[in-house]
């Protein structure tokens, strides 16, 4: 690749993110999420997806945590 093919990035795109608040979001969402349990609606259509989404993120956060744990995802992203 030459120099004129380069991809030109700037220096925020490359900093990596708060991966603490990152987690807390997602648990914190999750957790809303299934607030939303207690709503205006009938019939569990709803409920379902609720509980999918929630388990998902959570399910996120701990894949995330075991494969940085164990070396397989590095660290500083």
């Amino acid at each position: 690749m030459s120099a004129e093919q380069e991809t030109v990035y700037a220096p925020d795109q490359l900093k990596p993110g708060n991966r603490k608040w990152a987690r807390r979001g997602a648990l914190g969402s999750a957790a809303a999420m299934l607030l939303f349990f207690w709503g205006n609606h009938e019939g569990n259509t709803e409920n379902i997806y609720l509980v999918l989404f929630a388990v998902g993120l959570i399910a996120i956060v701990i894949g995330d945590a075991v494969l940085r744990r164990n070396g397989l995802k590095p660290n500083d992203q």
